[in-house]
């Protein structure tokens, strides 16, 4: 009897010397380790830099805080961030100047959209630095629980819902809609709604550049939020 022949194989499964392809191996995409919040931060990422080896330009970086809006340099939170790009650094010094203390927009309006961002990011420093001056320029105590339990502040007056609901949307959707604009045009005008976009965006920066770094909170201050446990 003639010998049976064997099973052919499609040619997208075999090699031209007629043996099986290696199945390709598919792409393996890393994921951050992920497990429940916690309420202490890791280990700074950046290392320490001593203030008797500052270069040129890292004693020009202080120089500019120190003489701007601000009155001194501070060795901690974006600050500390910048003297390892003092000239990336001098540029952020100087946007954010302008944002806290350059535009028409009130500083109590100001400070809750700083409130907002910080939240939004879980920025621990960014939220313990401007906490305390949002109150000071008129946020309430009430509102300023609210954000940080991350509660809509229902009670806080119209203006100020107004900011959280152009922020909340522009972080959200990365639009905002034509009514939400134009509740805050009315408030701000056209040249205060460019300057709260630019605000917004600046410190979202800081606070992305704060919470990459681990920047820690003053000693004793307690975590605004919990510190998700990624490693």
């Amino acid at each position: 009897m003639p010998a049976k022949s064997s099973p052919t194989k499609s040619k997208s499964g075999m090699s031209k010397s007629g043996t099986p392809k290696p199945a390709r191996a598919k792409p393996v995409r890393a994921k951050p380790v992920r497990g429940k919040p916690v309420r202490a931060m890791a280990p700074i990422r950046l290392p320490p830099v001593p203030e008797d080896s500052f270069t040129p330009e890292q004693q020009a970086l202080v120089a500019a805080i120190s003489a701007g809006p601000r009155g001194k340099f501070k060795m901690s939170g974006p600050f500390f961030c910048y003297l390892h790009a003092p000239g990336y650094g001098e540029l952020a010094q100087k946007l954010g100047a302008h944002c806290r203390f350059g535009t028409s927009i009130p500083p109590r309006l100001a400070e809750f959209a700083i409130l907002v961002t910080a939240q939004h990011w879980k920025s621990h420093y960014e939220w313990a630095a401007h906490a305390p001056i949002a109150e000071k320029q008129g946020v309430k105590a009430e509102t300023v629980r609210d954000l940080q339990a991350g509660r809509a502040p229902k009670k806080a007056p119209k203006d100020e819902l107004a900011i959280y609901a152009f922020a909340k949307e522009l972080y959200r959707d990365k639009r905002v809609s034509d009514r939400t604009y134009k509740s805050v045009n009315a408030l701000l005008g056209d040249s205060g709604t460019v300057e709260l976009v630019g605000l917004l965006g600046y410190y979202a920066m800081v606070a992305m550049t704060l919470d990459v770094f681990r920047m820690p909170v003053p000693e004793g201050t307690p975590l605004p939020f919990a510190e998700p446990a990624i490693r």
